[in-house]
This record gives structure tokens, C-alpha cells and sequence, in this order.
């Protein structure tokens, strides 16, 4: 990458582009790191901070979405907040500039800008978060009043299907609850297990879940697109439904200075810094790196802020992005935990939680500083041995995290 010498100057600025959770994550694990010896401003559009994930619950009564103000998150990281938006980035001079016409100087800039989710499946309802709540509800309403077939399609090339599964399971529950006769919902994949990516115990786990449950699961099927009633599939075959529900891809978001691959997204080192340019970093969903998450975002946060505290003078190690996948299933009943780590081959799966706080998006920093917000201890109610954390309390799921009862 060639990034420029260690600097041991306690005037270090960085300039942190985004708003959401890589951006968040960064300013704490930097303020952590590198203490004074860094002033960090934090340049994001966004007033709010929203907490998308449980977005899967809302339609369905299972959770309701909070959003956080960003300026408050950014005091509490220790940040200058600006709500602007970067237009460019001029390398050379170390000067990023902004959509109000600032030119903003950097020692690092860290750029979390995200990524831009579009529909991927032709015809059906595309589910990339709270803004398409209402569209997911009016699906529910039409199969209550006599519609019930529907299919969760996952088109090729998403990396992260969990939220359709969440979708499927939760939808099954309602109609069941509703009381919907004929109900049929289809999950379609072009996976070869479900949930694969947290490997065989849990996918084996997940599947027997969805047969319990009612879900018929496709495998190894590329949905292509909805019309007339039928999901067509890659290599032939219709799915037969009143109403599909599909994920959206990802694409890159162009910045002008910053060089992208083909799909928009830039390529970066195992600390984040973006290869082939000096004293700029990204991290989370405009990556390369394939899987689009807001823990594996929270993790390239983490090690980008590690190398750019070294940077700075701060005595502590570089440490690489070493990706350990967890996701948190809502199901209808109880939440499943999911944790694997690629690295050394290992899963898990467990109805309690593998990690603390409990939460959908699972970060170091600001993960404990959400469950705080929100009435969480910052550790478990019992030592975590190597099943997890075990806890003799009754739990609900609420708000993005789980809650005593009571």
C-alpha cells in the first residue's frame, strides 16, 4: 500500500467519511487506541444512526427500529461531528472536499461510506431495510386476505441471506398466528445449505428449523424473476406464488479520487488501507471483501483504527482484519445465535447468547455503547464459558437486544 512514516505527533487529524456502523465503530476503537494522540472528525450526511438490522421484526410486531443521533455518538467517541457529505478526495493534498464546497485536511482519512443496495429480482418486492417496511406489510395483508403463497428469493451473488431467512421464518409464524389457510411460504437459494456460510452444525441446525416450521427451502436455485404468479428460476422451473419478497445487490458508490474495482468497490489491505494510494483507508460494505455485515464492518473498523493508532504514536500492536462471522436469527420464537470463524473451520450454534452484549450488530465499541443506550448491562449476567453465555434470567427481544423480562 505505501502508506507514509510512522507520525509520533500528538496533532494527528483524521477525517472519519460516514455515518453509519464502520464509521462509528472506527471513532471509538480510535479514540480507544490512540487516546489524545489523534483529533478525529467524523463527516456524515446522516442525522440519525439507524439500527437497521431489526428491521426484519418490525412489520410483523417482533421488535420496532431506533435510531440513535449520530452527533451524540460521535461526543461520546470523542469526535468533531460535521453533517455534510465527501464529493471527493484529492490524494495529494490530503484535502478531502465536500459536498457545501469545504476542503477538509487530513494526516489518514477513513472512508465508511457503504454501498448502494438496488432491487436485483425483477416484479418482486425488494427488502433492503426500514424504508421498505410498509411494501412487506402490504405482502402480509394481501395473503391474509386470501393471497398466501409467498417466495423469499435470494438473487446470486448476495453474501449476506440471513435477513431472508428472518423474513421466511418470521412470515411462516404470522400466517400460522393469523390463522391463514393454504399458506405456502419458499425460500429459494442458490445456497447448497442453508446458511452455509456458518457452516455444517448450524446449517444443519437452520434446516431442520425451517422444515419444522413449515418453510419449503430451494437449494442450489437462482431466482431471475417474477411475472404471472411464478418465480422463474436460472436453469428452468417456476416457483409458484401470489408475491415474492427478494434481498437487493450491492454496488459500490463511486468517489471521485478513490479508485474502485468493476463493481464499485475498493480494494484494500488487511488493515484497510486502500492499496496503491497513502493515508486512506475504508472499511465496511464499500470494500471488496465480499461479505456485507455490519460485526465483519465493526471488524475491519477495529483494525483499520489499530494501524492508524500505530501511526500516530499510540504503543499498542497492528491488529489484521481476521473476519469471524456471528449472526442473531429472529425466528418467530426463540433467537438463534450463529458464530463461525473461517479461519480456523469452527461454528456454533446455540438458543443462548454467544456473545454480550446480545445484540444484532455485534461491534467492541459500539455495540456496548448501544446496549448502555438502552438498558443493557455491558457484561453478561454470568462468565461465558465455551458454549457461550449462559443466563438463569427470562429473556424478550426488544429494540435490537435482548431484555430481562420484567
Amino acid at each position: 500500500m505505501g502508506q507514509s512514516q510512522i507520525t509520533q505527533s500528538f496533532d494527528f487529524r483524521v477525517v472519519i467519511a460516514g455515518g453509519g456502523v464502520a464509521a462509528l465503530e472506527a471513532a471509538f476503537a480510535l479514540r480507544a487506541a490512540a487516546g489524545d494522540r489523534v483529533s478525529v472528525e467524523l463527516v456524515a450526511p446522516e442525522t440519525d444512526f439507524v439500527y437497521r438490522p431489526l428491521a426484519v421484526a418490525a412489520p410483523f410486531g417482533k421488535g420496532r427500529v431506533r435510531s440513535f443521533p449520530v452527533a451524540e455518538i460521535a461526543a461520546a467517541a470523542g469526535a468533531e461531528m460535521s453533517q455534510d457529505r465527501i464529493a471527493s478526495v484529492e490524494v495529494d493534498l490530503h484535502t478531502v472536499t465536500t459536498e457545501s464546497g469545504r476542503a477538509i485536511p487530513y494526516d489518514v482519512l477513513l472512508l465508511a461510506l457503504g454501498a448502494r443496495a438496488v432491487a436485483a429480482l425483477p416484479g418482486a418486492v425488494t427488502f433492503r431495510g426500514p424504508e421498505d417496511e410498509r411494501a412487506l406489510v402490504a405482502v402480509l395483508a394481501e395473503a391474509r386476505a386470501g393471497h398466501p403463497r409467498i417466495a423469499f428469493a435470494i438473487p446470486s451473488g448476495t453474501t449476506w441471506p440471513l435477513p431472508l431467512y428472518e423474513l421466511a421464518l418470521l412470515t411462516r409464524w404470522h400466517l400460522s398466528e393469523s390463522l391463514v389457510q393454504g399458506a405456502a411460504v419458499t425460500l429459494v437459494t442458490p445456497e447448497s445449505s442453508p446458511l452455509g456460510l456458518f457452516g455444517h452444525l448450524a446449517s444443519e441446525e437452520i434446516g431442520e428449523l425451517l422444515a419444522i416450521r413449515g418453510v419449503d427451502v430451494r437449494l442450489d436455485s437462482s431466482p431471475v424473476a417474477f411475472e404471472d404468479g411464478a418465480l422463474h428460476l436460472l436453469r428452468g422451473g417456476i416457483v409458484e406464488a401470489d408475491a415474492v419478497v427478494a434481498l437487493p445487490r450491492l454496488e459500490g458508490i463511486p468517489i471521485p479520487g478513490i479508485s474502485a474495482n468493476a463493481q464499485g468497490f475498493v480494494e484494500t489491505d488487511r488493515y484497510g488501507g486502500v492499496l496503491g494510494v497513502d493515508d486512506v483507508y475504508a472499511v465496511g460494505d464499500m470494500t471488496a471483501f465480499p461479505l456485507k455485515q455490519g460485526g465483519i464492518a465493526t471488524q475491519q473498523a477495529d483494525a483499520a483504527a489499530s494501524a492508524i493508532a500505530v501511526r500516530a504514536g499510540a504503543p499498542i500492536a497492528q491488529e489484521p482484519f481476521r473476519p469471524v462471522i456471528r449472526g442473531l436469527l429472529l425466528t418467530g420464537g426463540a433467537a438463534h445465535y450463529l458464530r463461525a470463524d473461517p479461519a480456523g473451520h469452527e461454528s456454533a450454534v446455540d438458543l443462548e447468547p454467544l456473545w454480550w452484549p446480545p445484540a444484532k450488530i455485534v461491534g467492541r465499541y459500539l455495540a456496548p455503547y448501544l446496549a448502555e443506550r438502552v438498558g443493557i448491562a455491558e457484561t453478561p449476567i454470568h462468565e461465558p464459558d465455551v458454549a457461550g453465555v449462559h443466563v438463569d434470567v427470562e429473556l424478550e427481544y426488544d429494540e435490537g437486544v435482548l431484555k430481562p423480562v420484567g
